[in-house]
C-alpha cells in the first residue's frame, strides 16, 4: 500500500490545554515574535547558503535573504545516472554466456538427424527418451585466453566452444542403459569444422549415472506422479489429521519437499518427502508426515513407496498406515490449533502496528551528484573503476564470475567464480537429517523446467536490492526448452561507505587528513527454493577486494517437539528452525606479479627471551610475540585451516618480483565475517562429493582439467562423485607454480524467532578479503583526489586551512526516482522466437523445485 508524506507536519505540536488558555496563547505569541526576530536578525548578518524553489527553477542563495533573485544562481540537473563508456583491453570477451543466436544454433545442431542422436524435444520426452538437458559456453583453456589478452588480434582468439548435456533415456541395456553424456560442441560458430567430443577429462569417474540425472530431463513429473498415486487415497486421513489434503488440483492444501541427496553412488535414486501447508512460506509449515520413496531408473512403473513415517511411527505400506488410524493404534499429534489458525505469520505482510517514529518519511539515498564514476561496456559485460577492471561471466550453475582483473594496469586475478554452496541439516525426523543440499545441482541460475519460464535469478528490485543509481547488465541462460534473460541480473554501483579508509588527526605539517571510503560493488542474488544468496564482490582504492555472500529467505523448517531440543529452535508451537550449516566455496586464482606464485604461511607465536640491556628492575627476560614464514611446498600440505586465534595466515606470493624494499610481493587471503568450515565429518550424504568443505580453504596447482571443485552431479554421488576435490592434491609441488585458492565462506546457523519469515542479511553473512601484502611500496589509496590534508593556521583561533585536491562538492538537481516497476524476464523458444513469461504458478513450480511440489495426477 503506497503512503505519502508531508513534511515539517507535527499533530502533537500544540497541546489542547494551551489552545483552550487565552492568556497563555498571548504569552506564546509575545515569543514567537521576539524569537522571530532574532532569527531574522541571525539570518540577515550570517548569510546562510539556501536553496529556493521559484516556479520550475531551483536557486541557490549566496548571500543576505533580502538580496534580489538576481543574486541567486539557478542550480543544474545532475548529471544523467548512466555510465561513460568503458575502455576494454581486449575487444572480445572470452567469458560471455553463449547468446540466443548462438544456442539456437548449436540446438539446431544437434538435432539434425546426421548427428545420430535421436533427440525428442525437452518439452514432450519422457525418461525413456533421448534429450537436452543443457547447454552453456565451455570457458577457454586459461593458457590460450592469455596469449590473446596479451595479443588482442583475430589470429590470437581462442575457439569457442560450448559444453551439452543430454540425457540418454534410451540407451539400449546393451550398452549399459540410460546414462547421461556431457559433450564439447565446437568451435563456434556452427560451421563445416564443428565436431563433438564426449567431455570426460574435468571428471574422476568414467560415467555420469542416470540417477543422477537433472531434475529438467524431462517435464517434472517424478515426484508429483508418484504422490498422485497414494495421497488421494489418505485424504481424509489427511484432513482429520493436518486439515489439509493433496489431491492433484489447484486448491490443494498440502504440498510437498524432498530431502536430498537422491542417491549415494548412482545405483539407486531415493527421497524422503515431507509434507507442508500450501501457505505462504510454506516451509514453516510442515505436519510431521513423511514418505520414503524410490524413482530409481527411467520406468515410472518400478517406481515405488517404500515407508511411511507418522510421528515416529513407521509403515511399510499405505494400507498398514489407513489400518492403524481406523483401529486406533496410530498414535496421534496432539491437537495444536495454530498449524490450522493464523498462518500469515510466515507471509511477509506488514504487520498491524503503529510506524515507528518518522519512518513515514523515505529514508536517505544515494545521488552520485556529479555523474556515475566507474565505466560500463554493456555489450563485452566490462565494468572499470579507480584503476580496477574486469570482465562479467554468467552461468546457469552458479551464475556471476569475475575475470582478468586488473589493478593499475596489471593482471592481479584471473579468475574469482562461485564453486558450490552446501546446506547440510540436523534433526528428529526424516526430513532434516537427511538433507545435504549442493545447490550447484538445482541451478544458482537455472531456467525453469516445465517452459520457456521461471528460474532461481529474477530482476533485482530497484531502489531496494542495489540502489536506485545502479546500472543494471543482463544475463542469459538455456535448458533443453529454451533461452532465458534476465535484464537485471547484475548491479553495479559505487558507493560511500562513510568511513574513511585512512585518516589521522595530528599536529605536524602533513599529518592531518583523509582519503574518503569509496567502493565499487557488483552484485547478484540468487533465490534456490526457500534461501536467498545475495553476492557482493567488493572493490577499494587501496587495491583489496571483498567477497561477501548474504543470506536471507526461509528456513527449511522442522515439526518442533521435545524430541527435536538440541536439534534446533521453537520459532512458533509446532515449528522449529533447524540446525544447519551452510558452506559457499569460491575459486580465487590470484596471479600476483605474474603466474608463478608461491603459499606463504604467516603465523606468530610467543617467546620468552633474555637481552643484555634488561636490568634488574623488571628482569632479564621478556615475553613477547615473534612472527614466523614459511613457504608450503607440498599441495598435499595446503589443504587449511586459519591459525587459532587467527595468529596469522595464508598469501600468495612471488618470490622472483620483489618490491622497493626487498620483500617479496604478495596478496593475503584474509578471512572477514564468518570464516567457517562444514562441521560434520564422515556424513555418508557428504562423503566424497563436498570434501572441499572440510577447510577454510585449500590450494593446488591450476590446471585446465581441474575447473571447478564441484559439478552439478556431485550432489547425488557423494560415495562416488564426478568431481572429487581431494583427487586435486596428488603431492605436486606447489613453489613458484600457477596456484588457485578454494576458498569458504559460510555460517553455523542456529537459528532463532527472528528467522521468521525470513533470515536477516546483516548476520548472515560471510565474507573474505583479497588485500595487498608488500604488493606495493605503500598504501596506494593515498594518491585519491577524493582526500583532504588540513594545516594549523597561522594565527591561532583561525580556521585551519585545507586542500581538497580541488574536488568539491557538487550541487545539482538530482534525477527524478521513476515509478516502481517490475516485470521479471525475457524468454525464447528453441528456435530463437519469442516466449511466454507464463503464469506465476509456472514459474513457481519451476524455481522452486524439489522444495514445493504439488500433486498431478
Amino acid at each position: 500500500m503506497q503512503r505519502g508524506y508531508e513534511l515539517l507536519k507535527d499533530p502533537n505540536a500544540y497541546s489542547a490545554d494551551l489552545a483552550r488558555k487565552t492568556g497563555h496563547r498571548k504569552v506564546l505569541y509575545s515569543t514567537l515574535l521576539i524569537i522571530g526576530g532574532l532569527a531574522c536578525s541571525a539570518l540577515y548578518a550570517f548569510s546562510p547558503r539556501i536553496h529556493i524553489a521559484i516556479g520550475n527553477e531551483i536557486y541557490r542563495a549566496e548571500g543576505p535573504l533580502d538580496e534580489t533573485i538576481a543574486g541567486y544562481k539557478p542550480l543544474e540537473q545532475c548529471a544523467a545516472s548512466l555510465p561513460r563508456p568503458a575502455n576494454p583491453p581486449a575487444p572480445v570477451n572470452l567469458w560471455a554466456s553463449l547468446t540466443v543466436p548462438e544456442t539456437v544454433s548449436i540446438h539446431k545442431w544437434l538435432t539434425h538427424p546426421s548427428r545420430g542422436l535421436n533427440l525428442t524435444s525437452a518439452d514432450s520426452a519422457s525418461l525413456r527418451n533421448n534429450s537436452i538437458y543443457h547447454i552453456e559456453v565451455y570457458r577457454p583453456p586459461k593458457g590460450d585466453a592469455l596469449t590473446y589478452l596479451e595479443s588482442p588480434h583475430a589470429e590470437t582468439l581462442p575457439s569457442r566452444f560450448s559444453r551439452v548435456s543430454i540425457h540418454l533415456g534410451a540407451n539400449p541395456d546393451a550398452e549399459g542403459g540410460p546414462v547421461i553424456k556431457d559433450y564439447l560442441v565446437g568451435p563456434l560458430p556452427i560451421g563445416d569444422e564443428t565436431v563433438m567430443k564426449e567431455l570426460t577429462e574435468i571428471y574422476h569417474r568414467d560415467d555420469i549415472p542416470f540417477n543422477a540425472r537433472g531434475f529438467g530431463a524431462t517435464p517434472f513429473f517424478e515426484l508429483p506422479y508418484l504422490l498422485g498415486t497414494f495421497m488421494p487415497r489418505i485424504a481424509d486421513v489427511t484432513q482429520d489429521l493436518f486439515g489439509g489434503v493433496a489431491l492433484g488440483l489447484e486448491n490443494d492444501t498440502l504440498i510437498a519437499g524432498a530431502s536430498g541427496p537422491f542417491s549415494f553412488d548412482g545405483t539407486f535414486r531415493r527421497t524422503w518427502v515431507t509434507w507442508r501447508r500450501n501457505v505462504a512460506g510454506p516451509w514453516l509449515h510442515p505436519v510431521n508426515f513423511f514418505q520414503y520413496i524410490d524413482i530409481s531408473g527411467a520406468d515410472p512403473t518400478q517406481w515405488k513407496l517404500l515407508k511411511l513415517v507418522y510421528n515416529h511411527q513407521i509403515f511399510s505400506t499405505v494400507d498398514d498406515f489407513l489400518s492403524a488410524y481406523h483401529n486406533g493404534t496410530l498414535r496421534r499429534l496432539p491437537d495444536r490449533p495454530d498449524q490450522r489458525q493464523d498462518t500469515d505469520w510466515s507471509a511477509r505482510y506488514r504487520p498491524d502496528s503503529a510506524p515507528r517514529d518518522l519512518d513515514h518519511l523515505p529514508g536517505p539515498r544515494q545521488v552520485s551528484f556529479a555523474g556515475l564514476r566507474f565505466r560500463v561496456d554493456r555489450e563485452l559485460q566490462y565494468v572499470s573503476w579507480m584503476g580496477w577492471g574486469m570482465y562479467l561471466g554468467f552461468d546457469r550453475d552458479m551464475g556471476l564470475s569475475l575475470w582478468d582483473i586488473r589493478f593499475m594496469n596489471e593482471r592481479l586475478i584471473y579468475e574469482i567464480s562461485p564453486q558450490e554452496a552446501m546446506a547440510q541439516y540436523a534433526g528428529n525426523d526424516p526430513m532434516q537429517t537427511t538433507t545435504a543440499w549442493l545447490d550447484r545441482y538445482f541451478g544458482m541460475y537455472k531456467l525453469s523446467i516445465l517452459s520457456n519460464q521461471g528460474l532461481s535469478v529474477r530482476d533485482m528490485l530497484p531502489g531496494y536490492d542495489c540502489p536506485y543509481e545502479a546500472v543494471y547488465l543482463p544475463a542469459t541462460t538455456f535448458s533443453g526448452l529454451g533461452t532465458i534473460t534476465r535484464e537485471r541480473a547484475i548491479c553495479v554501483f559505487e558507493h560511500d561507505t562513510a568511513r574513511p579508509i585512512t585518516r589521522h588527526m595530528g599536529w605536524h605539517d602533513g599529518e592531518f587528513g583523509a582519503v574518503r571510503g569509496y567502493v565499487l560493488t557488483v552484485r547478484s542474488i540468487s533465490t534456490v527454493g526457500n534461501y536467498d544468496y545475495m553476492f557482493d564482490y567488493m572493490f577499494m582504492t587501496d587495491g583489496t577486494v571483498e567477497v561477501r555472500v548474504s543470506a536471507s529467505g526461509y528456513l527449511q523448517g522442522g515439526f518442533w517437539e521435545a524430541k527435536q531440543i538440541g536439534y534446533g529452535t521453537a520459532i512458533r508451537d509446532t515449528t522449529m528452525g533447524s540446525l544447519h550449516d551452510h558452506v559457499i566455496n569460491f575459486k580465487v586464482d590470484l596471479d600476483v606479479g605474474g603466474l608463478e606464485n608461491s603459499l606463504l604461511f604467516t603465523h606468530t607465536d610467543q617467546e620468552e627471551i633474555e637481552q643484555p640491556w634488561f636490568d634488574e628492575d623488571w628482569g632479564k627476560t621478556v615475553v613477547q610475540q615473534k612472527i614466523t614464514r614459511e613457504i608450503i611446498e607440498n599441495e598435499d600440505d595446503a589443504k587449511l585451516k586459519y591459525p587459532l586465534n587467527f595468529q596469522g595466515g595464508y598469501s600468495f606470493v612471488n618470490q622472483e618480483s620483489k618490491n622497493k624494499w626487498d620483500i617479496a610481493r604478495g596478496y593475503a587471503i584474509h578471512p572477514g565475517y564468518s570464516p567457517v568450515y562444514n562441521t560434520v565429518v564422515g556424513s555418508k550424504r557428504l562423503l566424497d562429493n563436498a570434501n572441499w568443505a572440510r577447510y577454510n580453504l585449500a590450494v593446488s596447482r591450476r590446471k585446465d582439467t581441474e575447473p571447478t571443485s564441484s559439478s552439478m552431479w556431485n550432489m547425488n554421488l557423494p560415495g562416488k562423485p564426478m568431481v572429487d576435490f581431494h583427487k586435486f592434491f596428488d603431492g605436486e609441488n606447489i613453489t613458484q607454480k600457477d596456484l588457485v585458492a578454494w576458498v569458504n565462506i559460510g555460517m553455523h546457523h542456529l537459528p532463532q524467532a527472528e528467522d521468521a519469515p525470513n533470515t536477516r542479511t546483516n548476520t548472515a553473512a560471510s565474507s573474505f578479503f583479497l588485500t595487498p601484502l608488500n604488493y606495493f611500496d605503500s598504501d596506494i589509496s593515498i594518491d585519491s583526489l577524493n582526500a583532504i590534508l588540513l594545516s594549523s593556521p597561522s594565527k591561532v583561533g583561525d580556521p585551519y586551512n585545507y586542500d581538497d585536491y580541488g574536488v568539491k562538492p557538487a550541487h545539482c538537481v538530482p534525477d527524478e526516482v521513476p515509478p516502481f516497476e517490475y516485470r521479471g524476464l525475457t524468454a525464447n523458444g528453441l528456435d530463437g522466437s519469442a516466449g511466454s513469461a507464463g503464469s506465476n504458478e509456472e514459474m513457481r513450480k519451476g524455481a522452486e523445485l524439489y522444495h514445493r511440489i504439488k500433486v498431478e495426477l
